[in-house]
């Protein structure tokens, strides 16, 4: 790809090293640059970071916290990374968690009462049934007439979040409530808690440890490793392409509808209206610094959430709770364009074409 006088060039291989030191060297540069905007608000960006590592995590309080926090990126990290094995770009979690939420929660709410591992199991499969079913609109368009993903996902967030709302602020909503939310859904539908935190973070680590070994360790991963190589070799091979595309966009909306799951029955006990609350979006990051690992999914989700469990505690030194925001922000940016540089080389040219200087 070429835009005047530059020359954007895919990388055929990035090596382990660099793949590794990519994510870590963007970060540091992301907390570098938000030092100055600290600076510049007057505050001291050593003693907020501090203040920030020891609210979310070195106290039992602050460390549940974080988890619960971490809990949907957990599902959408995982989802996205999931997608990128095969080189599609699912851009919709935050949609796919919208309606995994919808289909456990119209459940719980209007369902019939079962005896509670019953109820647990039916809401599970029904969130993951309404994200995987969500995600299959992109999917049969990518796999038959080969419609971009990526646009697709974005666009059906939004029908997704809209019709949220529409049910949250609609039919759904509770009787005298003010905001936008349904009513608490029925006790025997709760996950259980693990002292001060949801016991969905085990599902999450034992959804991780499945897919890995399902990646590395089964035909179906050996498979969509090699159409993530080559689609046209895939295809040579007598591997079903079209079906795989199928397969892995619905297990990658389904990982994002059980945030949903675990977000109604073991943190807010409701369906309310923005519930995915960007996590979604969070989740790209949190895949691409995991380098797609779904064990290290689970681990930078961590990290994350204390990112956003910490605005309270820059809130107590007066620092605005949106430098916690800016900063997540700031590191999104930071990983995504260094990711970019890492798999392109950049070439720019002079006037007389004459090249001038490669990255």
């Amino acid at each position: 790809m070429k835009i005047g006088n530059i020359q954007f060039e895919k990388k055929q291989t990035v090596s382990l090293r660099k793949r590794i030191l990519n994510p870590i060297v963007c970060v540091v540069l992301a907390l570098v640059f938000s030092s100055l905007l600290i600076i510049a608000n007057g505050f001291d960006p050593i003693a907020v970071y501090a203040k920030m590592i020891s609210y979310s995590f070195l106290n039992a309080r602050g460390l549940y916290n974080s988890i619960n926090a971490a809990l949907p990126l957990m599902f959408c990290g995982l989802s996205v990374a999931m997608a990128f094995k095969m080189n599609l770009n699912n851009i919709g979690a935050e949609g796919q968690y919208a309606i995994g939420a919808i289909f456990g929660g119209g459940f719980a709410i209007f369902g019939p009462a079962l005896p509670t591992p019953l109820n647990l199991l039916v809401m599970f499969l029904l969130c993951a049934l309404g994200g995987g079913l969500w995600a299959m609109i992109a999917a049969v368009l990518k796999a038959y007439w080969k419609v971009n993903e990526t646009i697709v996902t974005l666009m059906l967030n939004y029908i997704a979040l809209l019709f949220l709302d529409y049910l949250c602020y609609g039919p759904w909503m509770a009787p005298r409530q003010t905001t936008a939310m349904t009513t608490t859904i029925p006790k025997s539908m709760y996950l259980p808690s693990l002292g001060g935190t949801s016991s969905g973070v085990l599902l999450a680590i034992g959804i991780a440890i499945l897919l890995l070994l399902f990646l590395k360790h089964t035909t179906g991963g050996y498979q969509i490793g090699v159409i993530r190589n080559s689609t046209r070799s895939a295809e040579y091979a007598g591997i079903p392409v079209k079906r795989y595309i199928l397969i892995v966009f619905a297990l990658s909306g389904a990982l994002a509808g059980l945030a949903g799951f675990v977000e109604v029955t073991g943190i807010v006990h409701r369906v309310q209206a923005q519930l995915p609350g960007g996590s979604g979006y969070t989740g790209i990051v949190v895949a691409y610094l995991s380098q797609f690992n779904p064990l290290v999914v689970i681990l930078v989700s961590i990290l994350f959430g204390g990112l956003q469990n910490s605005c309270a505690a820059v809130q107590l030194m007066g620092v605005p709770s949106q430098i916690a925001t800016m900063l997540q922000g700031t590191i999104m940016i930071f990983v995504i364009a260094g990711e970019f540089l890492n798999h392109y080389k950049i070439t720019y040219y002079s006037a007389g074409n004459r090249e001038v200087s490669k990255r």
